[in-house]
């Protein structure tokens, strides 16, 4: 019995993958990957390093397009598949443009709809955005809302969604990082200590980046015995303030963007990490590291009770808490010791079980 995971962007790919990985395991339901390629590069390392494939590969990838030209394309692009391999479900995850609209596809095809990842909310649908948004409008989509935690079984409740359709069965990402962790090799050419840094988010374009940069150039300037590892997004809104700003300072190390396996090496060795990832705030914990989250909400909350501080883009806090975690050993094990709120590596097991009992 066919289910297709509809995803399109590396992170997607990385919390699609335990699943994919259980529905082949499966003795009935057969796992349909279908890959928009929202982010062409960054995801084929992905499905790389799992040694997964494509059955449909849509390659919607296309410089410089605008949200509205991408949805427009992913909508037009799955018709002629549904129609194709008829699957039993959909599966989405998180909160992508792919995500709303395979979701909203496969509801027009009237096949009922699994979302990975729900009930995340920051309540602003500006921050992230358009994150914020497309979750939004997943969840009266779906048919069956995989909650990583309670808080988010909480939120969808909130909101109308009937108990029996919520799932709480933690986050596959923990899945996909334990995995990954016994099969990547330490870093080489990091003999330093280091702060890990990644930035992307579309709501820190323009003047929240310029501030980012400052803080870390101010960090990298009083601290000269460490170093500051930035694997830089391609998006050219995130290049050029990050290489004009920091491309000069020495204990700065700019590098292009990772693939998975040398990204999880990374974190793992890294002091703390300084990030506007979603997903890294959910990693980062299991790992043993403190996160500092740059941005002003986070749908994460969980992680606020424990290894994980919200700092926003002031140069005053993010300087501040970074070097509260560099000069109070205290205060760092405390944060590098909280326990992962995301679940224990089993999440996808969780899932594929609802979809049996389900499907039947």
């Amino acid at each position: 019995m066919p289910v297709m995971l509809i995803f399109g962007t590396r992170p997607e790919a990385v919390k699609m993958a335990p699943v994919i990985r259980a529905l082949q395991r499966h003795p009935r339901l057969r796992p349909v990957v279908c890959l928009t390629a929202q982010h062409r590069s960054m995801l084929d390392q992905v499905m790389d390093f799992f040694s997964l494939s494509a059955d449909h590969d849509l390659n919607l990838m296309q410089p410089g397009q605008s949200l509205n030209t991408l949805a427009g394309s992913v909508l037009q692009a799955l018709a002629p598949v549904f129609q194709q391999e008829r699957p039993a479900a959909v599966l989405v995850q998180g909160d992508t443009t792919s995500t709303f609209c395979g979701a909203l596809a496969a509801f027009h095809e009237r096949i009922p709809v699994g979302h990975i990842e729900a009930g995340l909310r920051t309540g602003d649908f500006t921050a992230p955005f358009p994150e914020e948004m497309n979750r939004v409008l997943t969840t009266r989509l779906a048919r069956w809302h995989f909650a990583p935690t309670g808080r988010n079984r909480d939120n969808l409740l909130a909101e109308g969604v009937p108990s029996e359709r919520i799932h709480v069965t933690g986050n596959t990402v923990i899945d996909a990082l334990l995995w990954a962790r016994e099969r990547v090799a330490p870093p080489q050419g990091f003999d330093r200590p280091f702060v890990l840094i990644t930035g992307h988010r579309r709501e820190s374009f323009g003047a929240g980046f310029e501030s980012i940069c400052r803080a870390i150039a101010q960090l990298a300037d009083t601290h000269p015995a460490l170093d500051f590892v930035y694997p830089v997004h391609l998006n050219p809104q995130v290049q050029e303030p990050v290489r004009r700003l920091l491309g000069e300072l020495p204990n700065v190390r700019l590098l292009e963007p990772l693939a998975y396996p040398e990204f999880v090496a990374l974190m793992d060795r890294a002091l703390f990490i300084l990030t506007d990832s979603g997903g890294v705030q959910e990693e980062a914990p299991s790992l043993g590291k403190p996160v500092l989250v740059m941005r002003e909400t986070t749908e994460r909350t969980e992680g606020l009770e424990g290894g994980v501080r919200l700092v926003g883009t002031s140069v005053g806090r993010i300087v501040a808490e970074s070097e509260r975690l560099l000069n109070d050993p205290p205060h760092y094990r405390r944060m590098a010791e909280a326990a992962n709120p995301y679940g224990d590596g089993h999440a996808a097991e969780c899932i594929v079980a609802v979809l049996d009992e389900a499907l039947r």
